[in-house]
């Protein structure tokens, strides 16, 4: 069952229920308004044949002559009846419309009312019935008499009898008119609200149809489709933006995932270069030493050849074993000032043969603190430095700053070598990415530098981001968060020298 059909049968019953309650309501109120309509009537009546009774202190008398009663002269069947007997039964008087064949006249009630001029009400087939019984003595006792009066002027009566009746007929037949009239009238308005309920629900979830075939449509294949949005700027509208937000968000992480996998798969590839390159040399150097026996210095020249390979296969495997797991549990960061680190570690080039070409640019006055693992952080300037000697020409300057910028500390290495293309600026972090220019002139280096520099960075919640323009050279900025000065403390001994045996060249 659809969502439209349940929904639209659910207010149909509603609507059914409300109908049905009001219908039964209205004809309940019009009947009891009815009922006392009649019972009005009939005690109408009543008052006005015990107006005609004359009460004398020898008895009643029914005086009809000298109180000309109009009362149940016409024929219609909703005119009132009525008849007057005596205590014994007979009949005293009746009323010109009323036959003995159809108006009960000597109906009495089951028990008279406490008071003595109350009225009884009931009904036989084909009538509602009132009556009163009047005694002599009760009217005497309320001093409703005529004391002056002569007795025996006209026949007197100890007790008489009233009864006054109408037909129901007139009233039932409204009353079905009502019934009929509520019926087709509640019927009407049911088969309307499902007519207009049943396209207003089609028409109202519609989108939601519409959103749904296009749903079904969708393919891992085209991940760029989105769900029609209907407009109506209500709840579905909100459901579509927001489901088409979703697929967006989806569509970006599918990109990313993608994107990830073409890099692991290029990664393994350059990997597996790399390593079969000093792999192939260090068993080409132990075979052909392995051919004949040869003297001790060969043998020497051959284990250093060998030892510099094995060395240069350590670096890459340290530096693949860094990039898969970012997260290093040696890595324990302190807060540390870079003002005062800074120079004692730039010291340690001082014996690099280009040490001349070395400008720092620090200033001391103000402290600047960052929480980092102070070895790693020793890795990445050196990584920076070296890869500023290898791509700039020798006695051009390589400046290293020390700034504050925006709540982050930031340190830059800038030189005025080659420089970089915009799209090998883009490339420069990825794992064993080399430019063409520096395949050509046959520059050392396996490509993984600048990339676990970078992961260091992030490691730390920083970042390295590159300015470059060719032939004007290069600037790389290491920028980590700032954090209060009192927090900081000395860099653990031992650190800068660990560092220069872990530096990666690029």
């Amino acid at each position: 069952m659809s969502l439209a059909t349940r929904l639209s049968a659910f207010f149909l019953l509603a609507l059914a229920l409300v109908l049905a309650g009001f219908s039964v309501s209205l004809y309940l109120l019009t009947r009891t308004y009815l009922v006392r309509q009649h019972e009005e009537r009939l005690e109408l009546a009543l008052d006005t044949l015990e107006a005609s009774v004359d009460i004398e202190p020898g008895g009643l008398e029914w005086e009809p002559r000298d109180r000309r009663i109009t009362l149940g002269t016409e024929p219609g069947t909703d005119a009132v009846r009525w008849a007057v007997r005596d205590a014994r039964g007979a009949m005293v008087d009746r009323s010109a419309n009323s036959r003995p064949a159809d108006f009960p006249a000597g109906w009495a009630p089951a028990a008279w009312p406490g008071e003595p001029d109350g009225t009884a009400f009931g009904r036989v087939p084909g009538w509602r019935l009132a009556s009163r019984f009047l005694r002599l003595d009760e009217l005497l006792r309320q001093g409703r008499g005529h004391p002056d009066d002569e007795p025996g002027y006209e026949v007197q009566y100890p007790a008489l009898v009233l009864v006054v009746g109408l037909s129901p007929a007139p009233m039932e037949a409204a009353l079905g008119r009502l019934r009929w009239t509520l019926a087709l009238l509640s019927f009407g308005i049911w088969a309307a609200a499902a007519t207009f309920g049943s396209w207003l629900s089609r028409r109202a979830l519609a989108p939601v149809s519409r959103m749904a075939r296009a749903a079904k449509d969708m393919t891992a294949a085209d991940l760029g489709q989105r769900l029609p949005v209907p407009g109506t700027g209500d709840e579905l509208d909100e459901v579509g933006h927001a489901f088409n937000d979703l697929l967006g968000r989806l569509h970006d992480a599918f990109a990313r995932l993608h994107e990830g996998y073409e890099r692991q798969r290029r990664f393994a590839g350059d990997a597996s270069h790399q390593l079969r390159t000093p792999l192939a040399a260090l068993l080409g150097q132990v075979q052909v030493a392995l051919r004949r026996e040869r003297p001790a210095d060969e043998y020497r020249r051959t284990l250093e050849l060998v030892r510099a390979e094995g060395e240069r296969l350590r670096q890459i495997v340290e530096s693949l074993l860094f990039l898969a797991h970012p997260e290093r549990e040696s890595a324990l960061p302190a807060a540390l000032d870079l003002t005062a680190w800074l120079p004692d570690h730039l010291e340690r080039w001082s014996t690099h043969p280009r040490a001349d070409d070395l400008h720092v640019e620090i200033d001391s006055r103000a402290p600047r603190a960052v929480q980092v693992h102070t070895p790693l952080l020793a890795q990445v300037l050196d990584n920076l430095w070296e890869n500023a000697c290898k791509y700039s020409v020798p006695g051009t300057p390589i400046t290293v700053r020390l700034w504050q910028d925006e709540g982050s500390v930031a340190v830059g290495v800038e030189d005025r070598g080659h420089g970089l293309a915009a799209e090998d600026a883009a490339r420069v972090f990825e794992p064993f990415f080399r430019t063409e220019q520096a395949r050509l002139e046959g520059q050392p280096g396996v490509g993984l530098g600048l990339a676990v520099a970078q992961r260091i960075a992030a490691t730390f919640g920083g970042s390295i981001e590159v300015r470059s323009q060719p032939g004007v050279g290069s600037h790389f900025i290491l920028r980590l968060p700032r954090v209060p000065v009192a927090e900081t403390r000395p860099a653990p001994a031992g650190a800068r020298g660990a560092i220069h045996e872990e530096a990666i060249p690029a």
